[in-house]
């Protein structure tokens, strides 16, 4: 008789991730959602654009892992709030170009120094020495999804 594998979801690497992206996300989210009434997919949008306005829904979905559905959604709801403006690219008529209005520039302004403090709570959990450490391996788990996925 062969054994069969299994999996204990606990200690299952990606899914402790999942569990712990989630949790970070609605930490955060409860300093703009209660206040600017955007959600996690609307503040993502919101970021990018403070970030690397402008840009065309693709460039967000890049930017930001998002897939077109919920970048489609977050921008109908930012645009229906007047936080994102949309124009039409000059160098291609097909294509939309975003952008945050006056009001949404407001508010990533109020937004950012919020989430950068949530974020400097959290990572007062580990050392200096251990932020660096985590940062870099971050970005070693990143590149090998990449890979991976590219194979």
């Amino acid at each position: 008789m062969t054994e069969q594998a299994t999996v204990k979801l606990e200690r299952f690497m990606p899914y402790r991730l999942s569990v712990l992206s989630i949790a970070i996300s609605r930490g955060i989210s409860e300093l703009y959602s209660e206040r600017f009434g955007i959600s996690i997919m609307e503040w993502r949008v919101i970021a990018v654009l403070g970030n690397y306005q402008p840009l065309s829904s693709s460039d967000i979905c890049r930017h930001t892992s998002m897939d077109k559905v919920q970048v489609s959604r977050a921008v109908a709801g930012l645009s229906r709030s007047g936080l994102v403006l949309r124009r039409t690219d000059s160098g291609d008529r097909r294509r939309s170009l975003l952008r945050l209005s006056a009001r949404g520039q407001r508010v990533y302004r109020k937004i950012v120094p919020l989430a950068l403090e949530w974020e400097q709570k959290l990572m007062q959990a580990l050392s200096p020495r251990e932020q660096a450490l985590f940062d870099r391996l971050l970005q070693k788990l990143e590149q090998r999804v990449r890979q991976i996925q590219d194979t």
